[in-house]
């Protein structure tokens, strides 16, 4: 799972954002990230804050834990995670990682 790395006490997630979706949802796997679409339009910080808060209801955490590192104005996007491990992350969020849609496999 190249989206999801250990980074000092917590997890380090590469994402790809799809905002302005129907429903908040993780898609799968899109190249080197983890898809998830999010029903927040994306202006004025709203898909960064629905992201963060979707991360954190997902993984039992506070908000506080969830921090976006890069990609604030862009699709692609870093979140660090504290208080996690990666094998958590991968039983929450890993179930729909191996399938990656509009790509062929291998």
């Amino acid at each position: 799972m190249n989206w999801l790395r250990t980074e000092g006490d917590g997890v380090m997630l590469t994402l790809h954002i799809q905002p302005g979706a129907k429903k908040t949802e993780i898609v799968g796997q899109h190249g080197e990230a983890l898809k998830i679409r999010l029903a927040a339009p994306p202006v004025d910080g709203k898909a960064n804050a629905a992201l963060l808060a979707f991360v954190a209801e997902r993984l039992g955490l506070r908000k506080s834990a969830v921090e976006l590192v890069s990609g604030e104005t862009s699709r692609a996007k870093r979140v660090r995670v504290c208080g996690v491990d990666v094998m958590t992350v991968r039983q929450v969020f890993g179930k729909k990682s191996g399938k990656n849609p509009g790509k062929n496999p291998g």
